[in-house]
């Protein structure tokens, strides 16, 4: 989405912390990659975006925290309520989500009501989105160009960024120069802005000497099932995606099969069940009553996979171009065996928790065929070797000096939990890293330049 606050208008407002080992997976399991940062380093910026953007949990996630979250969770609903009364005794612990979603009034906004339109947009702003952080911007003085569509980064001889290039809705191409320039146009935007920016000098494009600028693309697959119930739940009463379950986050077994978290959907049956039953060919009484059943007693779950870094799954450039003319992403993209292992592994415990809810009338999704969760990570991955990454640890390209990125895509792996969080809190450590270089280099003969 090319707007000001991005794909925060429709996310669901999942704020998760990685877990520590989540950054040591290859020293301790044997996969994957190590982080060039420790989860103590981050420690301080997760607390800082969570304050931020106003977030809502219980210290039982798995992630330790030198502090507590900003605010007490959402009010619990009746159908996870149940939920999880009904799945303890089979030893399943349903853990309320760790949400940028407020409990009650704070930064002047108002306490969630319960509306269940978190996706696509919560009408109240008790949700945090991207919006929020550019108003905030501008009020601290940030010059803010909406329908501005870059196309071209431009190096000078030396390797350093001189200017970007973007279009505005005409079509007119301005150039902004600069000191400092961070790109942050997420995990597919990002590399491919990267990768488009050719010259003579760098006909792979920028930042990447490497060759690794769109490779290790990453998401999280999902598999699921829906049932009907024993007792009525009626989802659709408050949050979207209230809960979960993550005691599969870490474990020995991440050396074989892939970790996962199963995570609760709350969204109301009806819209989902009138098209199946429209479909179906149900019409006029027989509808009414199905829909009634459906609305009332249906369920469904999903797991979220960890994947492993592979330089095969990319982000190239595409042959086609897009309305302004600018070239499009293309994504290469296969799910391997160890992340198959996972999902296979959590169809146990599908079955399992339907027999707890006693459901009946059980629909997996189809074998062999996986949802995405747009948790794009991998792409411009951050490493201490500038052979094999992109970025430094505080998100510099190891090419250009005076080129940062902020995104989900310098993560080098994805863990099990939604990227959004992880990134905000590289990004303020990456800002810490810049101004405390400025600030280390006072030009007291020249007034402060904004960038």
């Amino acid at each position: 989405i090319r707007q000001v606050g991005g794909t925060t208008w429709h996310w669901a407002a999942q704020a998760w912390r990685v877990v520590p080992n989540d950054l040591r997976i290859h020293s301790l399991y044997g996969v994957g990659v190590d982080w060039p940062v420790s989860y103590e380093e981050l420690d301080p910026f997760y607390q800082e975006a969570e304050e931020i953007m106003g977030v809502s949990g219980l210290p039982n996630t798995g992630s330790p925290r030198s502090k507590p979250f900003p605010m007490e969770p959402v009010a619990e609903t009746w159908a996870m309520r149940r939920i999880r009364e009904r799945l303890a005794p089979g030893g399943y612990e349903v853990v309320g989500n760790t949400t940028a979603r407020n409990s009650r009034t704070y930064d002047g906004r108002p306490a969630c009501c319960g509306n269940n339109s978190c996706q696509p947009i919560c009408p109240i702003d008790a949700q945090y989105h991207g919006g929020i952080a550019a108003a905030d911007a501008q009020a601290a003085g940030a010059q803010l160009i909406p329908n501005a569509v870059v196309y071209k980064i431009e190096p000078d001889p030396q390797g350093r960024i001189a200017a970007v290039h973007y279009y505005d809705p005409n079509k007119t191409s301005h150039r902004v120069t600069g000191k400092t320039f961070i790109l942050a146009a997420n995990g597919i935007e990002s590399p491919k802005l990267l990768l488009i920016s050719t010259s003579d000098k760098y006909p792979k494009g920028l930042a990447n000497s490497s060759d690794m600028v769109g490779r290790h693309l990453m998401d999280h697959p999902s598999t699921s099932i829906t049932f009907d119930a024993d007792e009525e739940l009626w989802l659709g009463r408050g949050p979207q995606s209230p809960n979960s379950i993550n005691t599969m986050r870490d474990g020995a077994f991440r050396s074989e099969y892939s970790a996962y978290r199963l995570d609760f959907t709350n969204i109301s049956r009806v819209l989902g069940a009138t098209q199946a039953l429209i479909d179906a060919g149900v019409y006029g009484i027989e509808l009414e009553k199905r829909l009634r059943h459906s609305a009332a007693f249906e369920m469904s779950l999903k797991n979220v996979l960890e994947v492993l870094p592979h330089p095969e799954n990319r982000i190239t450039i595409s042959g086609e171009k897009d309305a302004m003319g600018i070239p499009k992403p293309e994504a290469h993209y296969s799910i391997d065996n160890y992340t198959r292992k996972g999902a296979a592994v959590s169809g146990r415990d599908f079955a399992r928790i339907a027999e707890l809810m006693g459901g009946t009338n059980l629909r997996y999704s189809k074998e062999g065929s996986f949802a995405n969760n747009q948790h794009i990570t991998g792409t411009m991955s951050m490493g201490n070797d500038p052979k094999t990454s992109v970025v430094d640890s505080y998100g510099r390209t190891h090419d250009h000096e005076n080129l940062f990125i902020a995104s989900t895509g310098i993560m080098p792996t994805a863990a099990t939990c939604n990227s959004t969080m992880t990134g905000l809190a590289l990004a303020l450590r990456t800002v810490k890293h810049i101004l405390g270089a400025v600030e280390s280099k006072p030009s007291p003969n020249t007034s402060a330049s904004k960038s």
